[in-house]
């Protein structure tokens, strides 16, 4: 394990060295063979990681956003594609698809801008001088794109602490709408314009537009493809609508695979909860005030069936780890970033095999102690039914000293 961390640092460090040549004025080409012959293959969670070394290192923002550009270019080819087994950006809706979609359109749209370009440099008819801002006009519809990108897939990233490419990226976005903005105003008043200066900013803008997308998806949708559970894409996809979309006319709807608990229930002869009481092994109570009781309890529980679908979690006042009513139904993979979704299942197949009757965790978070604690649950006659996560802030027990008796409450 030393050996693979010892060889992280190493190739961080090597990474920082070649970004800080290039800020000192070296070209790609002086520092390509150098990255060709050291990096076998550089993640996009290790660029991320090495930008986010140089800002903590003390390099503003700002030069890391001048240095995008070029170290982009000098990744280009070498980001190692990750596989997986399944990949849910290629299912129709899903909100890296419909990212994907319109980088697509956006191409074509550069390409076409492209040839128009020439056209003017050529000759600047009214003709040309119109296609030119209708070409722009269009291209605006990119902010649609950016904006979703920044307001609802940027805090999910900070929510994991990746927070240097949404800071580089958001800066480089703004650049390319104000980019934009002053081809359409040099545009809309041409008369007083010089053409190949006018010629020049609009192929630069082009570019720029170009070079985004590569980095979109080269090093941003596989970085997040590696960290957003399907929840925060659910999430994210909901709230795409409101703000729109770019240069696509229809975009399907995206809904995640998943189970109706009901009719499993009732497919499996299973009674469900109605408003007599429950009887127990030891004791009645009535549906409502099991209900209250369990979200009356100190701690988080989430249960998952023995066939790995969530059935059921409680709605404490003070909840560690954020539940929506949306993972009902769900795979309890799919309720995990990619990246951890292994160990998930790891502690599921040694609960419900009889390897293991529980697995713990503990981390700190902030001024919390979140105790995690999976339990596989068995009925009388031992077979598995299922796994429970319980989860609790154990600061405030921590804190506990002395004694305080019930006689000495009053």
């Amino acid at each position: 394990m030393s050996e693979v961390i010892n060889n992280r640092e190493y190739r961080q460090k090597v990474l920082k060295e070649l970004i800080s040549e290039l800020h000192s004025g070296k070209s790609v080409d002086e520092v390509k063979e150098r990255f060709e012959k050291l990096i076998e293959g550089v993640s996009p969670t290790e660029i991320s990681e090495m930008e986010h070394s140089l800002m903590m290192d003390g390099m503003p923002v700002e030069e890391v956003q001048r240095l995008c550009d070029v170290h982009a270019a000098v990744f280009k080819g070498s980001i190692e594609e990750i596989h997986r087994p399944q990949k849910p950006e290629d299912v129709p809706g899903h909100p890296v698809h419909t990212f994907r979609l319109e980088n697509k359109k956006i191409e074509i749209l550069i390409d076409k801008i492209k040839t128009d370009i020439e056209k003017f440099r050529s000759q600047d008819t009214h003709e040309n001088i119109q296609n030119l801002r209708n070409d722009f006009e269009n291209l605006w519809e990119i902010d649609k794109h950016y904006s979703r990108k920044e307001n609802l897939l940027f805090p999910f990233m900070e929510k994991y602490q990746i927070t240097a490419p949404p800071k580089v990226m958001w800066g480089v976005d703004d650049e390319i709408r104000d980019a934009l903005k002053d081809v359409k105003a040099l545009l809309s008043d041409y008369s007083s314009v010089n053409r190949e200066q006018l010629a020049d900013k609009a192929e630069e803008t082009a570019v720029r537009v170009k070079e985004m997308i590569f980095k979109e998806e080269n090093i941003l949708f596989p970085m997040v493809m590696e960290t957003l559970s399907e929840d925060e894409w659910f999430i994210i996809e909901e709230g795409s609508s409101e703000i729109g979309y770019c240069l696509l006319d229809n975009v399907i709807k995206w809904k995640p695979v998943r189970v109706n608990v009901e009719k499993k229930v009732e497919k499996e002869g299973e009674e469900p909860s109605n408003n007599g009481y429950i009887k127990f092994d030891a004791g009645i109570m009535s549906p409502d005030e099991i209900n209250a009781v369990l979200n009356t309890l100190p701690l988080d529980m989430t249960f998952v069936d023995k066939d790995g679908i969530v059935k059921y979690f409680t709605q404490g006042k003070e909840r560690i780890f954020a539940r929506t009513k949306a993972i009902i139904g769900r795979e309890v993979k799919n309720c995990h970033p990619p990246a951890s979704v292994h160990i998930v299942e790891k502690i599921v197949e040694d609960l419900s095999s009889g390897k293991k009757d529980h697995e713990d965790f503990w981390i700190r978070m902030g001024d919390k102690f979140a105790y995690i604690r999976y339990f596989a649950v068995r009925n009388a006659k031992g077979e598995y039914l299922g796994t429970i996560e319980v989860t609790q802030d154990i600061k405030p027990i921590q804190d506990i000293t002395g004694e305080k008796r019930l006689a000495s409450s009053t």
